[in-house]
């Protein structure tokens, strides 16, 4: 891409700095479950939602809702890092596997 100098000199600008332009959105997902609409609909504040995950499972990382990686969840200093340890696999992602 290419901007415009005051003398209406094109300067090209480097592709690089396109893309630290772009933000993405990072999230993890922990586990699943499926419940039933009416035991949702109960849930209030302090209610427990089972997840199909122990604490040494791998999460799966998205970015921008799509999934790009595993990693393991770590405290660092009373706050939660997620480790990556490996690509993710689309097709397990797809298929419910955690």
């Amino acid at each position: 891409m290419q901007a415009q100098t005051a003398e209406s000199q094109p300067v090209f600008e480097s592709p690089l700095s396109q893309i630290d332009a772009v933000e993405v959105e990072i999230s993890v997902i922990l586990g699943r479950c499926v419940l039933p609409m009416n035991q949702l609909l109960k849930m209030g504040r302090g209610a427990v939602i089972p997840l199909n995950a122990s604490e040494t499972d791998e999460v799966w990382i998205l970015a921008n809702n799509h999934p790009v990686a595993r990693g393991e969840i770590e405290i660092r200093d009373d706050r939660i890092a997620i480790t990556v340890t490996r690509a993710a696999d689309v097709y397990d992602f797809m298929a419910g596997s955690a």
